[in-house]
C-alpha cells in the first residue's frame, strides 16, 4: 500500500478574487476551495499530507441565456470487427449527438478503417436531417487507423476553432489501432500536443478487443472524457452523457498554480498531469462543467512547526475564461495550518469530506498499481493488494463516513477474484473505467 496516515481537517480556506472579478459583482463565477486535508497538525513532527484544490462551474441556465457553441468532430471506427450491432449502435449515438446540437454549432463526422473519410466536413448545424442520412450509409470493413483518425478529426475541429466555443474531439474504436502509430505514449502525446491548442478529446472503447491504455492516455493528456462500453447499447448513454458535459461548459482554459508556503515541499499531484517545478505546482484543466466540481489533490510535506503556531500552507491562483462573459477571470487563496501538541486535537480537526477525497485518489493508484503488476504475471501481488486496498478503503469509509469509499472498496475486493479467466480482459477495462472516473471526477 502507499503509505497514508490520515489524522485531520479541518479546511481553512481565505478565498481573494481580484480587482477584475470583483467589477462584474453580478457575473457568475467559478467556486475555488482550497482546504487542507489536515489544517491541524501534530507539533514536533515533518508530515506528508493533502491538499485539495475543488472548483465547481456555476450554474449556466438562466433566463434568456445561450449555452456556449460548440465545435465536435465525431470519429467513428468502422473497421470490419465493427460489423453488425456495433455499427448500427454506434449510427444511432451519432446521430442521438447530432440531435442535441443547435444551429450555431458545428459538427463533422470522420470515418477510420484502412484509410480515413471525412463523411461530415465541420459544417452548422443547419440541416440535420442531411447530415442523418450521411451517418445512415456507413457499413464496417477494412483495419484500424486510429491515429489517423484521430487527427483528421483535430484538423476539422480546427477549421472552425474559437476560443469562445467548446473544441472537442470524440472517438469511438472497438479495436487495436494497427495503422499508423499504435503505442499509449505515441497517443498520449498527441493528446498533449491537442490540449495545447484547446482541443480536447473523449475516447469510448467498445467491447472486449480495444487497448484501454492508448484510449486512456490520449484522453488523459488532453483532459478529455473516457468510458468503456461493454457492448453496442452502452453507446447512445455514453454519447448522451458526453454530449450533456459538452453543452454544459462554462469555464475553458482552466489554469490553477500552487505555490508552496516557505519550507513546504510538493510531492506529487495525484491522478491529473502536472508540472511541479521547485516549490510550484502547475495543472491545466481543458474544460469546467456547470455544478460540477473537478479537483487537484496535492501531497505536500510540511516541516515540523512548534505549538499554538501557524504556517502558510499554499497559496493559490485560478484563471480561467468564463464562457457566460467571455472575459478572464482570475480568483485566489491562501490555505494555512496551525500546529497543536495534542492528538486528540488533530485527529478531531479531520475534514471529513476533504480527507475522503483523497483518500480516493490514493486508493485509485493503487488500484492502477494492482493492474499493472497483474500486466507482469504477478497475479497474487496484484489480488493481495487489491484486497488490503478493499480492506483499507472499508475502514476509511467508516472513519471519515462515506459511502464513495465503501462502494469503491467492495469493488477492489471484486477486482481480486477476477483477475484470471477468460474475462480478465473486460474486467480490466472495467478497471481503467473506473480509475478514470475517480482520478478525473468523471460525471457519468
Amino acid at each position: 500500500m502507499i503509505p497514508f496516515h490520515p489524522t485531520a481537517t479541518r479546511a481553512a480556506a481565505l478565498l481573494l478574487t481580484t480587482a477584475a472579478c470583483l467589477a462584474a459583482a453580478s457575473a457568475k463565477q467559478v467556486k475555488l476551495e482550497a482546504s487542507m486535508a489536515e489544517p491541524v497538525l501534530l507539533a514536533g513532527k515533518k508530515k506528508t499530507t493533502f491538499l485539495k484544490v475543488g472548483l465547481t462551474g456555476f450554474d449556466f441556465a438562466r433566463e434568456g441565456a445561450e449555452r456556449t457553441p460548440v465545435n465536435v468532430a465525431i470519429v467513428l471506427d468502422k473497421s470490419s470487427s465493427m460489423g453488425g450491432d456495433k455499427i448500427e449502435k454506434a449510427r444511432e449515438a451519432a446521430k442521438m449527438a447530432v440531435s442535441r446540437l443547435d444551429e450555431g454549432d458545428i459538427v463533422s463526422v470522420v470515418l477510420y478503417d484502412s484509410t480515413v473519410e471525412v463523411l461530415v466536413p465541420a459544417t452548422k448545424v443547419s440541416d440535420k436531417e442531411a447530415i442523418y442520412e450521411q451517418i445512415d450509409k456507413i457499413t464496417a470493413g477494412g483495419s484500424t487507423a486510429l491515429f489517423a483518425g484521430v487527427t483528421k478529426g483535430a484538423t476539422e475541429v480546427r477549421k472552425f476553432f474559437d476560443k469562445e466555443r467548446v473544441n472537442r474531439v470524440l472517438l469511438l474504436s472497438d479495436g487495436q489501432a494497427n495503422i499508423g502509430p499504435s503505442s499509449p505514449g505515441a497517443l498520449g502525446e498527441l493528446g498533449k500536443s491537442l490540449i495545447k491548442e484547446g482541443i480536447s478529446v473523449s475516447t469510448v472503447g467498445l467491447g472486449s478487443g480495444y487497448n484501454e491504455d492508448l484510449m486512456f492516455k490520449l484522453a488523459d493528456r488532453s483532459d478529455g472524457n473516457h468510458a468503456f462500453a461493454e457492448n453496442g447499447k452502452d453507446l447512445v448513454r455514453i454519447f448522451d452523457a458526453e454530449f450533456g458535459e459538452i453543452l454544459s461548459v462554462v469555464a475553458q482554459e482552466v489554469l490553477v498554480k500552487i505555490d508552496c508556503g516557505e519550507g513546504v515541499r510538493p510531492v506529487r499531484v495525484l491522478g491529473r498531469e502536472a508540472e511541479i517545478s521547485g516549490g510550484t505546482a502547475t495543472v491545466l484543466l481543458n474544460q469546467l462543467y456547470s455544478r460540477q466540481e473537478k479537483y487537484i489533490v496535492l501531497e505536500v510535506e510540511v516541516p515540523a512547526g512548534r505549538a499554538d503556531t501557524a504556517l502558510e500552507i499554499a497559496s493559490v491562483e485560478l484563471s480561467y475564461a468564463n464562457m457566460e462573459t467571455n472575459t478572464t477571470d482570475k480568483l485566489a487563496s491562501t490555505v494555512s495550518a496551525r500546529f497543536t501538541a495534542s492528538e486528540e486535537v488533530a485527529l478531531e480537526s479531520t475534514d471529513k469530506k476533504v480527507m475522503a477525497a483523497c483518500v480516493l485518489q490514493v486508493a485509485t493508484l493503487n488500484n492502477d498499481r494492482a493492474v499493472a503488476l497483474r500486466d507482469g504475471g504477478k497475479v497474487e501481488e496484484a489480488r493481495q493488494l487489491l484486497l488490503d486496498n478493499g480492506a483499507w478503503l472499508t475502514g476509511q469509509a467508516s472513519l471519515w463516513s462515506c459511502e464513495e469509499l465503501h462502494v469503491y472498496g467492495k469493488f477492489n475486493i471484486l477486482n481480486a477474484s477476477q483477475l484470471e479467466g477468460d474475462n480478465w480482459g473486460v474486467n480490466r477495462k472495467w478497471m481503467r473505467d473506473e480509475q478514470y472516473k475517480n482520478q478525473k471526477q468523471r460525471g457519468y
